[in-house]
């Protein structure tokens, strides 16, 4: 359903400054910066495939947010030229953006625990309480502005350029989330289908010459690398479901990526 009405932008901003909160802090902080993974501080995950792949599955959730945020935004377009459309679009955007730091900061930090920004600091609290400040607190009362002085009958008419610089924003931050960070062109993530056995499997990774690096308990999910990474294909005929390089926009499979640990 097409909605004409400005106020109709209120979730579609909300939901996609929430979702980009979320890309920044994974973009920024799991895989420039390192500073933390999402279960950093969770003792019965210390394996760093299981915290990659947790990262990834937190990543998901932010593409299912942005999908939506984005499906309100196009149902919302003829709102997007209308009176007060473009800073009421921002300024619900900086207040999801905002919302996503506080909550994260609450739940993750302080109620749960289960990571810090900088795990590795010796005071963690000043930097959990920098950027509950900076990237929280500061978005919330910048949109709570912009919401009251505008408002959804404002005179600005620049709904159209918000709303393509949202999307526009949340599809370049998507695709940046869904590249692990020195991924190996020459490796491959193999997943077999049930009831290939191990043998078999390693049968039909032995035909492509592919050196197995990593498997599962299970026997159905391979890490390969292989000097002619097109050959990988060939395992759709003997019995692979699917066969990727771990760039994926999901995100979920670059656990696998072989680790030394």
């Amino acid at each position: 359903m097409i909605s004409t009405s400005p106020s109709s932008l209120k979730w579609a901003g909300l939901l996609l400054g929430f979702a980009l909160g979320g890309f920044f802090d994974g973009i920024l902080l799991y895989q420039i910066l390192q500073w933390h993974h999402l279960l950093s501080n969770v003792d019965a995950v210390r394996d760093m495939r299981l915290q990659i792949m947790f990262d990834g599955l937190f990543h998901a959730l932010m593409y299912v947010i942005a999908f939506v945020g984005v499906m309100k935004l196009w149902r919302a377009r003829r709102a997007v030229n209308g009176p007060g459309s473009g800073k009421w679009l921002w300024g619900n955007a900086f207040l999801g953006f905002g919302a996503w730091h506080i909550a994260d900061s609450v739940l993750s930090h302080w109620v749960t625990g289960i990571h810090r920004i900088r795990v590795d600091a010796p005071n963690p609290l000043a930097w959990d309480l920098l950027w509950f400040v900076a990237f929280g607190l500061a978005p919330m009362v910048a949109g709570l502005t912009m919401v009251r002085r505008n408002g959804p009958q404002g005179r600005d008419r620049n709904g159209h350029k918000a709303a393509s610089a949202l999307g526009i924003t949340a599809l370049l931050a998507g695709s940046i989330a869904a590249m692990p960070s020195g991924a190996d062109p020459t490796q491959r993530v193999v997943l077999f289908a049930p009831g290939i056995s191990t043998r078999d499997a390693f049968n039909a990774l032995a035909s492509v010459d592919a050196r197995v690096l990593w498997v599962d308990r299970s026997g159905g999910t391979w890490v390969i690398k292989t000097d002619a990474p097109s050959n990988a294909s060939k395992l759709y005929g003997r019995g692979a479901m699917l066969v990727s390089s771990a760039v994926l926009p999901m995100g979920c499979l670059s656990w696998t990526k072989a680790s030394k640990t």
